[in-house]
């Protein structure tokens, strides 16, 4: 087991791995900017080391200066939670050869499941359904239109290294196949350094669903069952839930097992999340994979009963997954809700600033993941999220009902966020009655009415 555990992250991932560690008995290391110096990360964990200013680039994504913190600390593992260095080959390559456990998969893993036309390749070699497209990098708009024609309009064109909705365009036809391509691919490059291309179907009405997986050092995979994250605004996820009421029995069985197959396929270890694409058949088609920890595993964890990141740290330490874990049962529905520092009412623009008041509700089947405070002061240079509220209840209906009771109680003040937004979100019938996709929020009147 480990005896140090260095978090590469900040906010409230930070504090959930933290936690995880201390109901371990594993001593945790905090790495900070100058800007979250008063973060709650910074004071809960055992010790912490400031590694550089604000910028992402020369204090969470500085490799050099992580990793002579955790030598400094005599740290034996980093667990780097989502998002910076999460899925970086790079890093990932780095601690090994400094004698550091990256509690992720190694580098092989990370470079063959974060291209994606290598991972639908992958996939598709053991049996689990793709969507049809290019075999590989698509490198001009005339070999685009050639499969474009072949699989059918509409068509998406996607960053190969891609990933939070950059460096995607839709074409619905040959004329706009040019401009897409184009776009798309200058996008790509800005945000990835990487103008690889590739080209998909574009599957209509689709549904957005992630199976979680952990797989052991022992050949043991476990399929958790499903998340639905279909409720997203321009490719981000704003709310997710499990189970999903668009998926059968069956069609869990069917996903579950092509999860595994896939997850073997990769030679994978530790926490991941395979992404399908379910159509209005039931068929469902693989998109990508995750080589991380999600924002979204808290509904997982409702819906199970056991801790991820754990079970994650347990899985790089060598530890067997248990037995009841291979054959896991859903209990009940979990809702998760992202209170985002956004003005809901402006485009969801940034609302960083001081929270002048802060009161997240409580009670039965309630729980918030944060790392804010009254009195913290929201930095303008990370990602907007302030917390993650969760509520678990026997069914949708009562687990809905709960969420907009919990949502009543939340009080933020000094800043906008998302909550309004949350709530009229969980009144609304469709939602309320399951009949959306990932196109929902396009014709959801209240941010129509305000984008």
């Amino acid at each position: 087991m480990f005896k140090k555990i260095l978090i590469a992250n900040r906010g409230e991932i930070a504090l959930r791995v933290i936690r995880a560690c201390r109901e371990l008995n594993i001593q945790t290391v905090a790495v900070y900017s100058t800007a979250d110096e008063l973060s709650l990360h910074v004071r809960f964990a055992d010790e912490a080391i400031c590694i550089g200013p604000p910028e992402s680039t020369k204090s969470y994504l500085n490799i050099p200066s992580i990793i002579s913190a955790a030598e400094l600390t005599n740290a034996d593992a980093i667990h780097p939670g989502y998002g910076f260095l999460s899925e970086s080959a790079e890093f990932s390559e780095i601690c090994r050869e400094h004698d550091i456990s990256f509690i992720g998969p190694p580098p092989e893993t990370i470079n063959a499941m974060g291209d994606k036309a290598n991972a639908k390749e992958t996939m598709k070699s053991v049996g689990v359904p793709v969507i049809p497209g290019s075999e590989g990098v698509v490198n001009t708009v005339e070999e685009a239109l050639i499969i474009a024609e072949t699989v059918g309009f509409p068509v998406m064109l996607k960053a190969s290294a891609g990933g939070g909705g950059r460096g995607m365009r839709l074409a619905k036809s040959a004329s706009e196949l040019d401009e897409a391509f184009h776009t798309a691919q200058s996008e790509a490059l800005t945000a990835f350094n990487n103008g690889d291309m590739y080209l998909e179907k574009f599957i209509q009405e689709p549904r957005h669903i992630e199976v979680q997986i952990l797989a052991d050092a022992h050949g043991n995979v476990a399929a958790l069952g499903e998340r639905e994250c279909s409720i997203q605004r321009r490719h981000q996820k704003l709310l997710e839930e499990s189970p999903s009421v668009a998926v059968s029995p069956e069609i869990r069985k069917r996903m579950s097992d092509s999860a595994i197959k896939g997850v073997k396929a990769a030679n994978y270890l530790g926490a991941g999340t395979i992404e399908f694409l379910l159509d209005i058949n039931g068929d469902f088609y693989f998109m990508e994979m995750n080589t991380r920890i999600q924002v979204e595993h808290p509904v997982t964890e409702m819906v199970i009963g056991a801790d991820l990141i754990k079970y994650q740290i347990l899985c790089h330490a060598e530890m067997p997954l248990p037995e009841w874990m291979l054959n896991t049962q859903l209990r009940g529905h979990a809702i998760e809700c992202r209170i985002n520092a956004e003005d809901p009412d402006h485009k969801f623009r940034p609302s960083p600033g001081k929270i002048t008041s802060f009161h997240m509700p409580g009670g039965m089947g309630i729980r918030v993941d944060t790392h804010a405070y009254a009195g913290y002061h929201i930095p303008p240079n990370y990602d907007s999220m302030i917390a993650k509220l969760v509520v678990h209840a026997p069914s949708r209906k009562e687990a809905i009902n709960r969420m907009r009771g919990a949502l009543d109680e939340c009080v933020i003040e000094g800043i906008k966020t998302s909550v309004p937004f949350h709530k009229q979100l969980l009144m609304d019938e469709e939602f309320c009655n399951g009949n959306f996709d990932t196109s929902f929020l396009e014709t959801f009147e209240y941010i129509k009415n305000k984008d």
